[in-house]
């Protein structure tokens, strides 16, 4: 098992969860972050510290293309071990559906 992080990071990106990971498996997008799955040792302190619950067991129903999604990200995105500055209009953005759309393929700056 693995955690995944899900649709609702798109431009939120609280960046909570990179603070408490306690083997640096966060990879950082323009506009989401991901998990690399094979670095994930299944602690799940991330999940609770994610203010937009974007982040899910990977055994939960309906998450498979998040999974493969954060696994092919997670090879070509930097990896970031401290929180960064979250985007100015993340809270306009937590909970709205849909949001896949806005998913940037572009990597983050990483730290």
């Amino acid at each position: 098992m693995t955690y995944v992080v899900t649709e609702n990071c798109i431009r939120c990106k609280f960046m909570d969860c990179v603070e408490v990971c306690p083997v640096d498996c966060f990879y950082e997008g323009e506009n989401m972050l991901v998990i690399h799955p094979d670095e994930c040792i299944d602690c799940g302190v991330c999940e609770p510290e994610c203010p937009a619950e974007a982040i899910v067991p990977d055994t939960e129903a309906g998450h498979e293309k998040w999974l493969t999604l954060n696994a092919d990200y997670a090879k070509l995105w930097p990896n970031i071990t401290r929180k960064g500055v979250q985007p100015a209009d993340a809270e306009d953005w937590n909970g709205k559906p849909g949001k896949e759309q806005y998913l940037s393929s572009n990597p983050g700056t990483g730290s």
